[in-house]
């Protein structure tokens, strides 16, 4: 098993992660990436839904099967409470309380827990009891509608907006920044994330912009969506993409110096953002020359453009091999923690369970 001496900005934080999938354990790893003692609370007998996942799965001190139906179960639960700063959940409303760990049990154990609750409804409103995905969450909160082209409809964006950004990255900064305040209170509360709540507060700057008329607020006519010119992807010679993102005018001037058309630079900015034939010029100047063309003709230009990489490229990119973003650790590619701290460096991942870190919660 991998050591590291590095604690991370979270080292002393112990958290109990009662097992779910997708958002939750997202959450629960961000926490654990960064120093958090996070132990992992599933059922007792049952596989971990997530055992076949190992990146979002990093990090945990360990994984203990206990029957939350069962009052020695439900007292287990509690007695890990009380020696806990905070507890991820990620049931429907109603769930936790009907086990018998629900905030107030929990609060009552321990009065300065953070408890965080992830629901894609949120825990009140005529949804909260229903079933749904990211796609349904964030269909809710306009970002949806306000991705993909207009001959596709919505494209759903992976379910990296409503599942990750919206819930599990929200949950984790609301579960610190509780945390933050037990310090002045000495008190606990709860912390109620919504994916629906989380995807609509992404979507801040551009309801501003559609407040100040420069977001017609349609899908695929804005500068943002793919339909500029300017910010789209481009296919190159060998079927591989190219990424250009030129929004300010200089950067747009670099970009079409860049494929050669810079003496058209006045001509082509005047035939506005989505013009068909400008559009048309571009790829054809893209199809001419392979993925590797242009990453070399744009290296180190302002220009704002980049090769689109796969997954099983990102690991040989000079940058991210510079930043060591990307690592195999235990035969698996992963992404590292971030962001990065100067002084409490993170640890390095490791995908086993560690010894220590359980006999710190009297396991």
């Amino acid at each position: 098993m991998q050591t590291n001496e590095a604690k991370g900005p979270l080292a002393g934080i112990k958290v109990v992660e009662i097992e779910s999938i997708g958002p939750g354990p997202f959450c629960a790893m961000l926490l654990a990436d960064l120093g958090a003692n996070v132990l992992t609370v599933g059922r007792a007998g049952k596989v971990d839904p997530n055992s076949d996942v190992p990146v979002i799965t990093r990090n945990r001190a360990g994984r203990v099967g206990l029957d939350m139906k069962s009052a020695e179960g439900r007292d287990k639960v509690l007695e890990l409470v009380s020696k806990a700063d905070a507890l991820i959940e990620g049931f429907r409303p109603g769930v936790m309380e009907r086990l018998g760990v629900g905030p107030d049990d929990c609060l009552k154990a321990n009065p300065r827990l953070v408890y965080g609750r992830m629901t894609g409804w949120g825990q009140d409103g005529p949804m909260a009891s229903m079933a749904g995905h990211d796609i349904n969450y964030i269909a809710l909160s306009g970002a949806l509608h306000s991705i993909g082209t207009k001959f596709s409809g919505p494209v759903p964006p992976l379910n990296l907006v409503g599942d990750f950004g919206g819930g599990g990255v929200m949950q984790a900064f609301g579960v610190v920044c509780a945390l933050l305040e037990v310090r002045n209170s000495g008190k606990g509360q709860v912390v109620d994330t919504s994916m629906v709540d989380g995807s609509g507060a992404l979507m801040a700057m551009l309801y501003g912009l559609k407040a100040s008329r420069r977001w017609p607020a349609r899908r695929a006519g804005n500068f943002l969506d793919g339909s500029a010119w300017y910010y789209r992807c481009y296919e190159t010679a060998d079927g591989q993409w190219m990424a250009v993102g030129a929004i300010e005018p200089q950067f747009r001037r670099l970009f079409l110096e860049g494929i050669g058309v810079g003496e058209q630079h006045d001509a082509i900015c005047s035939r506005g953002d989505q013009d068909e034939e400008v559009h048309r010029e571009i790829e054809a100047i893209f199809r001419s020359q392979d993925r590797a063309f242009w990453a070399k003709r744009f290296a180190g230009s302002d220009a704002c453009v980049a090769p689109v990489l796969a997954m099983d490229e990102v690991a040989s990119d000079p940058h991210n091999i510079a930043r060591k973003t990307f690592q195999t650790i235990d035969g698996v590619l992963q992404p590292m923690p971030a962001p990065r701290f100067s002084r409490t460096a993170a640890p390095t991942p490791v995908t086993g369970h560690s010894a220590a870190r359980i006999a710190e919660w009297g396991l």
